[in-house]
């Protein structure tokens, strides 16, 4: 008899398969043993730590995107790092045996980085499975690497590390389900990128044995054990829709009665703008992070000038929508000094670190300006976490100032949102940043699986709050975009039509199904369902009632 397992919709798609399971890592490591010779068992950890750096190293330059380049190079630059390092050979000469030492310096390493939280938060989670691979390669166990197989297959992990997840071959995993995890997390993120269908945060994925036959549903975050003809009929229906709509969905995003919906993708620097550019209409959430990242020192204003001409030239005359540096204590770089902080995710970060150092966001401004000069991208740009009128009004002046005539703002914080209608007087346009909105919303941190089901895009708190923020838009006479992972759930993104938004931006992989999404239903449709979604008790309801509503076998 068929059986439904619960988890979270992490990236579209719906497949039926035999499951692998990844060999999961030692963990037990059992009493230390005092070590006599701390010169070579210190000499023995360090040679561990540098082949797994770099294999991250390697997997980085064969990565198939920047963004999952990106992911392994900051796992590469952890294992190196030289506090690390400190604290394991430090333990080390207190007579610990390497792995011990390993397993405990990565441990204080990770409650460190969850108690700072947000971006930095989000990266936790990897260093277990750093730790893990140096653990075996000193153990001489086997590392918790993919399943070899010559057949396709579901892969069922506890979670699944970056490195890992890069590595997936799409022609051969034909879906991901995790134990833990989120939506927003790097498995979840690469996933998505690769096209693959995945489940994450199924609490009871570790029931689902080796071999075992399932649907993965990563439209409705379900995995089915024991799926009957229905069920497996019902798979391949869709599975031709999608692979229809991935093949022959392109153009610019418009309702089946022709309500234009212009649709954007979100990158992060010119290697990806350059391939975003042959699918989208414009960048809708340029991350400028990766210039001021990892360095000593504040990148001046001509490097920043070079940097935005690249991406602004990739897009020719299309939409650029860059956003202003989002850091800060989430985000700690080592030039810009802010202090510690008891709750960095309420503390300073985005456009708040203008307040002690203005200097830095002065620079930003002007290298914009002088790109946007340079080039025939229409650049809009806009700042993160702003809380009050007054601030987004000082945002804009200093825009405006310096000759960038498109200012808006990041609707990230509730209390933006809950004065959209004053806010809009002041500023050019809205951003709705439902990623961390809905993570302010629920007051649940994004980095903890457990709490997935709170930060659903679909709970009614959020979905109402995204309302009202289009609600003053209308009133101020300015558009609203949305940049959060939410644009690029097919279903979700009619709700966000329905309830007035303008734009939907989202990573380029994404962009395909909601097009074929928007151009299956009209714009009367996306206010039904955007009612349903409205007036829905909880988040499950909400999916379900517009799933059952669709015109297309999503959901």
């Amino acid at each position: 008899m068929s059986e439904e397992l619960s988890g979270v919709a992490a990236a579209p798609g719906v497949v039926a398969g035999p499951v692998r399971r990844v060999v999961e890592p030692v963990t037990d490591l059992g009493p230390p043993t005092r070590v006599e010779d701390a010169k070579a068992e210190a000499e023995t950890a360090r040679a561990a730590l540098a082949d797994v750096q770099m294999l991250f190293e390697k997997r980085a330059t064969g990565a198939n995107s920047q963004e999952v380049a990106d992911i392994l190079s900051a796992q590469a630059m952890m294992a190196g790092d030289p506090v690390l390092w400190d604290n394991i050979s430090g333990a080390i000469d207190e007579g610990l045996p390497a792995p011990h030492a390993v397993a405990r310096a990565f441990a204080s390493f990770k409650t460190a980085l969850e108690q700072v939280g947000g971006y930095v938060g989000d990266r936790a989670g990897d260093l277990d499975a750093i730790s893990a691979r140096v653990v075996a390669v000193l153990l001489g166990a086997p590392v918790a690497d993919l399943p070899v197989s010559s057949e396709p297959y579901v892969l069922v992990a506890r979670d699944l590390a970056p490195a890992d997840t890069a590595q997936l071959n799409p022609a051969v995993v034909l879906a991901l389900v995790t134990r833990e995890g989120g939506p927003t997390s790097h498995t979840a993120i690469i996933a998505r990128s690769f096209g693959i269908p995945a489940v994450v945060a199924c609490s009871r994925a570790e029931e689902i044995s080796d071999g075992e036959s399932v649907v993965v549903d990563g439209d409705r975050g379900i995995v089915v054990r024991s799926p009957d003809d229905a069920h497996l009929a019902e798979v391949e229906r869709r599975a031709e829709w999608l692979t229809r709509a991935r093949r022959e969905s392109h153009g610019p995003g418009r309702t089946s009665d022709s309500h234009g919906v212009p649709l954007l993708a979100n990158v992060g620097n010119a290697a990806e703008a350059e391939a975003a550019a042959k699918d989208s209409e414009g960048i809708g959430l340029f991350r400028t992070e990766f210039l001021f990242l990892d360095r000593s020192e504040e990148p001046s204003i001509n490097e920043q000038v070079e940097a935005y001409v690249s991406v602004f030239n990739a897009l020719g005359e299309r939409k650029v929508v860059l956003r202003t540096l989002d850091a800060g204590a989430d985000k700690p770089l080592k030039w810009l000094d802010l202090g510690g902080e008891m709750n960095p995710a309420l503390g300073v970060r985005g456009l708040r670190t203008a307040r002690v150092r203005p200097d830095v966001l002065e620079h930003q401004l002007i290298a914009v300006a002088r790109a946007a000069k340079a080039t025939a991208a229409k650049v809009w740009v806009m700042a993160p976490m702003v809380s009050t009128a007054a601030e987004a009004a000082e945002f804009v002046g200093l825009a405006h100032d310096q000759g960038l005539t498109r200012a808006g703002v990041m609707v990230e914080v509730p209390a933006l949102a809950l004065c959209a209608g004053d806010v809009a007087r002041v500023v050019d346009f809205f951003s709705i940043g439902t990623n961390d909105l809905s993570q302010y919303v629920s007051a649940s941190d994004r980095t903890i699986g457990a709490l997935s089901d709170l930060l659903d895009h679909w709970q009614p708190a959020v979905v109402r709050l995204i309302r009202e923020v289009a609600k003053g838009a209308r009133v101020g006479g300015i558009p609203v975009g949305v940049c959060g992972e939410s644009a690029s759930d097919p279903l979700f993104a009619l709700v966000l039509v329905g309830l007035g938004i303008s734009t939907l931006s989202m990573a380029p992989a994404g962009l395909p199904l909601v097009r074929a999404s928007l151009r299956a239903h009209s714009f009367e449709d996306c206010k039904r369902m955007a009612k349903l979604a409205l007036t829905a008790s909880d988040a499950v309801e909400a999916r379900a009632s517009v799933a059952e509503s669709v015109h297309i076998p999503i959901g």
